[in-house]
């Protein structure tokens, strides 16, 4: 079951304290970043988190779930009303997510058109 634009403008709108919230939408569902890193998504109109350290200890009680078949577990995010603590929890797991890799492609189509220009 894909994901409702409505509840991605819901989720949009709970993220709004923070700068630098984009999304892509893949699927049918939506890969959610905070300034520039993947911090997870929405997958059946559920807000997923990775599942890493600060996240964890910010949600003790968090369920695992699945976002899709053969995917990793990921945190559901069930306090999706408190704008603050939203806040709070995507600041605390910035750190530790890993940097977007650079794809190679699209470094030599850049390069090739600037080579061209």
């Amino acid at each position: 079951m894909a994901s409702s634009k409505e509840y991605l403008d819901y989720v949009l709108e709970q993220l709004s304290e923070l700068d630098e919230i984009t999304y892509r939408a893949m699927m049918g569902e939506y890969i959610i970043y905070y300034r520039t890193k993947v911090i997870g998504g929405i997958y059946d109109d559920r807000f997923l988190v990775k599942n890493i350290k600060s996240a964890a200890k910010k949600m003790p009680d968090a369920t695992l779930e699945l976002p899709y078949e053969g995917a990793k577990e990921m945190l559901l995010v069930d306090n999706i009303e408190n704008k603050e603590f939203l806040k709070e929890l995507l600041e605390s797991m910035y750190d530790e997510l890993p940097a977007l890799k650079k794809n190679r492609n699209s470094q030599r189509v850049r390069k090739h058109i600037s080579c061209m220009l």
